[in-house]
């Protein structure tokens, strides 16, 4: 039996043990705090955000948008501020599991005022209540929070965690090193090139290597969709980027988290009140990514002035992104969805006219087209994850279908043969070959990629009747 002295020493040493975690917490939750008036929290016009009135109201679930805008000043060849990058949160608060879903920028919706046109436009147009209501209405979601940064901010964030590993491709060395070259001139920050592999691969998709890559490296590897897998591929090196950073953040010590604070929190835009924040932090060291995907899961192509991504349709789109993001397995699109998936399919005449595969550009020639899209205005009448280890197939919507080098992409259903064949180019019927260099004309009919940089590329949209060349 202890001694009544010793318990007093016992129970003393708790108290001073207990104190000083009391302290630390407030220390901590000071300098967090502290750190939080960095972020611009403008006000939102939540007034203006519009939701279909069918859209569910989820319980159990929150959802966020992330948007990646090019902020490279007013005199800038880019500096319409459209959000090409579009990156919707399902947040689980009972499972504790997080899944993002990136919107395809080129992707063919109302963005507001019935007017239809590539979906990266909506922020340009409107800010960010205009881009989340195009969301919302579009896709029968209930959206009311975003984060909106550029592309200067994952630059700080990747290099205050030290870097991160990832596997490339001999494709993706050498597009990620022709865009280093204008990241670091953007951001002030250096790397150090790749060195590619000699002899060059006979597949260029293929993973030669894993390297540690610096901010400059992992945003230029963000922004590259020149490859096969286009713009579904640069999504998902985005979505795998944010992964992998959540991941390495939840073990950093608090010197890293409070100098990623200090360095990124005044580039970044937020509807989250300081109590949001700091309600957010605690939950979020036991909650994990577990799933990622792009939407629309199933499309095709139309090149009516500048090439789009169609939603084939947007109702079963829209049915495969509610399973998703919320595991609704019987969810039913609400009729403003309906007549959204009907308008869109009339705009460019129908499946039956669209393409299996994309009228693209190449990275040298892209700069050309930069202002190269269209615009329908009607008449207001009408109502997976970060690992390398499975196939790319948009037709999935779980984890099965990932990013794979090695397989094949699939745009029209769930069989690989036909698509995307990282071994011998891009074979739905002959039109691609990675040997060979995307075809661009100056009629407008070349512009998928729409510039040089994947956050932000057209220029402002011009708003008229009918189609209008921008």
């Amino acid at each position: 039996m202890a001694k009544p002295g010793k318990k007093k020493k016992i129970l003393f040493v708790l108290e001073i043990i207990v104190l000083l975690l009391f302290i630390g917490g407030l220390y901590v939750y000071g300098q967090i705090s502290s750190r939080l008036d960095k972020i611009e929290q403008p006000e939102l016009k939540k007034e203006k955000i519009v939701v279909n009135q069918e859209a569910p109201k989820m319980t159990g679930y929150k959802t966020y948008v992330l948007f990646g805008i090019d902020s490279r000043g007013a005199d800038s060849k880019y500096s319409a501020q459209n959000s090409d990058t579009m990156i919707i949160v399902s947040v689980n608060n009972d499972t504790k599991e997080v899944r993002m879903d990136s919107v395809y920028r080129d992707t063919l919706l109302n963005v507001g005022d019935d007017t239809y046109t590539k979906a990266n436009a909506a922020y340009a147009l409107g800010g960010p209540e205009q881009a989340i209501s195009m969301l919302n209405t579009n896709l029968d979601l209930d959206i009311s929070d975003y984060a909106t940064a550029d592309f200067s901010a994952l630059v700080e964030v990747v290099d205050d965690l030290g870097g991160l590993d990832i596997p490339l491709s001999y494709a993706e060395i050498e597009h990620m090193n022709n865009y280093c070259v204008e990241t670091s001139e953007l951001t002030g920050k250096d790397y150090t090139p790749i060195e590619k592999p000699e002899p060059k691969p006979e597949d260029e998709e293929a993973i030669v290597g894993t390297y540690h890559l610096n901010g400059v490296q992992v945003t230029s590897y963000c922004r590259i969709r020149y490859t096969a897998s286009l713009d579904m591929g640069r999504t998902e090196r985005q979505r795998r980027v944010l992964g992998m950073l959540f991941d390495k953040a939840k073990i950093a010590g608090l010197s890293s988290i409070f100098k990623i604070m200090d360095d990124v929190f005044p580039m970044v835009q937020t509807s989250l009140s300081k109590q949001d924040i700091l309600g957010l932090i605690p939950t979020l060291i036991g909650y994990k990514f577990t799933d990622s995907t792009g939407f629309p899961q199933k499309f095709k192509f139309s090149n009516i002035k500048g090439s789009i991504i169609v939603p084939t349709d947007l109702v079963n789109n829209v049915v495969e992104l509610h399973k998703f993001l919320y595991n609704d397995q019987d969810y039913t699109p609400s009729s403003e969805v309906v007549a959204r998936s009907n308008k869109i399919l009339e705009i460019v005449g129908g499946e039956g006219e669209l393409d299996d595969a994309a009228k693209t550009t190449t990275q040298d020639t892209d700069t050309a087209n930069t202002a190269d899209t269209f615009v329908w205005s009607g008449d207001n009448t009408s109502g997976s994850d970060y690992n390398y280890d499975n196939d790319y197939d948009n037709s999935g919507s779980d984890s099965s279908g990932g990013y794979d080098n090695g397989g094949g992409y699939d745009n029209s259903g769930s069989d690989s043969s036909g698509g995307y064949d990282n071994g011998g180019g891009y074979d739905n019927d002959g039109s691609y070959d990675n040997g060979g260099n995307y075809d661009t004309d100056d009629t407008g009919g070349g512009d998928y990629a729409g510039g040089n940089d994947g956050f932000t590329d057209d220029s402002s949209v011009d708003y008229g009747t009918g189609f209008e060349e921008q």
